[in-house]
This record gives structure tokens, sequence and C-alpha cells, in this order.
């Protein structure tokens, strides 16, 4: 029987690679996030009356944001267009994202989908989405146990 030197610093080095390579298949490249479109950031506030919406979507303008409401969910979807610019010497450089982006966010509670107040102002869509009245009235009885 032959001894094994033990070297757990190898160890540690091949968990370590082997995380990386791990997050780095989760990240997006800078190409991948290029050709993909891009996603908007949102967040979502829960009051006792309705919902309230923010969508990040800075440089768009507001007809090219479509937005379709059901009772238990909304989906956004638009498209950034790209600006054409050609320098003399041939170079441009971006790192904005252009393309379409569609995003389906689930809500909460169900709402009144026919009731929906949108407001678009310097970047950021704002949504009221009204609760049912169902789901406004709605009490639950909790049993201690």
């Amino acid at each position: 029987m032959s001894l094994i030197r033990w070297q757990p610093f190898s160890e540690i080095n091949s968990l370590q690679r082997e995380m990386n390579s791990l997050f780095d298949s989760l990240v997006p490249t800078t190409t991948d996030r290029l050709s993909s479109g891009f996603v908007p950031a949102a967040e979502m506030e829960e009051t006792p009356s309705a919902i309230h919406l923010k969508l990040e979507v800075p440089g768009m303008d507001a007809k090219d944001i479509d937005i379709q409401v059901a009772a238990e969910s909304i989906s956004i979807s638009g498209e950034r267009k790209s600006e054409s610019k050609t320098e003399s010497n041939g170079l441009t450089r971006s790192e904005f994202h252009y393309g379409s982006f569609n995003r389906v966010i689930p809500l909460p509670t169900r709402v009144q989908n026919t009731n929906v107040n949108a407001e678009y102002k310097d970047g950021i869509l704002n949504l009221t989405l009204p609760k049912a009245e169902e789901e406004k009235n709605k009490v639950v009885k909790v049993d201690i146990s």
C-alpha cells in the first residue's frame, strides 16, 4: 500500500475553479446582453387598495411600450431603437442596450384589469392596478394552535 500526500490547497483551488465556472455560466456576457435585448428593472408595492408597479424604461417613447393586464399577471413589452451614428474615424462604442423586451410579472392578488392607470415620466413607467373588490374585502381567520 502506497501513501499519498494530501494537498488541501489543490482541492481548494479546484473548488474555486468550479465555482468560477458556475458563476460565469450564470452571468451573461456583454455580447449575450446585447443580442438578447434588455430586461427593465421593476419595483412592486402592495397597498390595501391597489398594487403599484414601477418599471425602469429610459430612452423609450410611450408609444413603443405595450401593456397587457390580466386578472393575475401583467405583460409589458417594448423596443428601444438604436440611433445610427457614424464617426469620421469609423469607431463607435456603445454600452447602451437596444432591442426588444417582454416581461410578464405575476401579481400577488387579482386586480381590476379594466381600471388600470398608467403614467410615463422621465423614463419611469408607473402603473396603478386597483385590487378586485373580492380581494379588498377578503378576511382570513387564522387559527392559533
